[in-house]
């Protein structure tokens, strides 16, 4: 397995990861008619803009075939306004790739990212509902607020994580 820094090309397979990740991580949260609208050419136009964006950073998780299983991404959401800090916006890993150590890498590569670019404060957004919120809290990050949203018609629970140390996950990853 390796992680690197995505490239455009990179986009087609960050999309098939992202959409057919959402079918399995959201299944029974997010209502089925709207993942099954998921559209991989969306998502691809989606990454090879969110690749090209100045002040966004994606990584993909590459298997020993050259495929994309994962990927990750982060910069600094226009909406925070918190001096010295970013955001941790997604990871997604193919299902089968879950659990062996590779969100992990991921992850260590965002707050590498992070403490580059001289954040020492980083924010997640995570449905209250998706068990990834557990692989966060484990890492050191601290609920902030939840506030209710709607997706697809369906109002859910938005939990804001919080890492106020960017050294302490650096030495937990």
């Amino acid at each position: 397995m390796h992680i690197r820094n995505a490239i455009l090309s990179d986009a087609k397979g960050i999309a098939k990861v992202h959409v057919d990740s959402w079918k399995t991580t959201y299944r029974n949260i997010i209502p089925d008619e709207f993942l099954e609208k998921l559209s991989y050419d969306q998502r691809t136009a989606l990454w090879n803009h969110n690749i090209s964006k100045e002040g966004n950073y994606v990584f993909v998780a590459v298997n020993n075939n050259g495929e994309i299983v994962g990927f990750a991404d982060c910069g600094k959401r226009e909406s925070n306004n918190v001096h010295n800090s970013g955001d941790l916006t997604s990871i997604y890993l193919l299902e089968e790739y879950q659990g062996k150590g590779i969100g992990k890498q991921l992850l260590k590569q965002l707050f590498i990212q992070f403490e580059n670019l001289g954040f020492n404060r980083v924010f997640v957004e995570v449905l209250e509902d998706n068990k990834t919120r557990h692989f966060y809290e484990y890492y050191g990050a601290k609920l902030l607020k939840s506030e209710k949203i709607k997706l697809a018609g369906t109002e859910l629970n938005l939990l804001v994580y919080e890492w106020s140390n960017i050294n302490e996950i650096l030495s937990k990853v």
